[in-house]
């Protein structure tokens, strides 16, 4: 069974990039637009792991990271930030709050095949 990843960003073209690059390598994918709708989809379907924006309305993926390993605790599901953050105080947050890996925008398939595999995904 493919596993599923909730895709969370802002951007409709960088969550397309995202699920084609997934689908081709066998998830199941779907989205949401802002850290609101992720923790809801979350609460509805727990996805098998997710990928992650920082800067994003309504919540954005630092205080979704926050409330998610507040709920479901600090293990599952594994999160991969993919964000334009490059300082290494951003990177630092986002694993002290419980984010498994990290990548910079723009990525491209071989740097997120990448990062899913470190994280025993793939």
């Amino acid at each position: 069974m493919a596993h599923l990843c909730l895709v969370v960003d802002d951007s409709r073209v960088v969550r397309k990039i995202a699920r084609r690059i997934l689908e081709a390598h066998g998830f199941a994918v779907t989205e949401a637009g802002d850290g609101q709708q992720a923790l809801d989809a979350c609460r509805a379907q727990m996805p098998d792991c997710v990928l992650l924006d920082w800067n994003m309305p309504v919540m954005n993926g630092l205080d979704f990271l926050k409330r998610l390993r507040a709920e479901y605790g600090p293990e599952k599901p594994p999160v991969v930030f993919c964000t334009t953050e490059t300082e290494m105080s951003a990177i630092e947050l986002a694993i002290m709050n419980g984010a498994q890996e990290y990548i910079m925008k723009p990525f491209d398939e071989d740097i997120l095949v990448g990062k899913f595999e470190q994280v025993g995904l793939l």
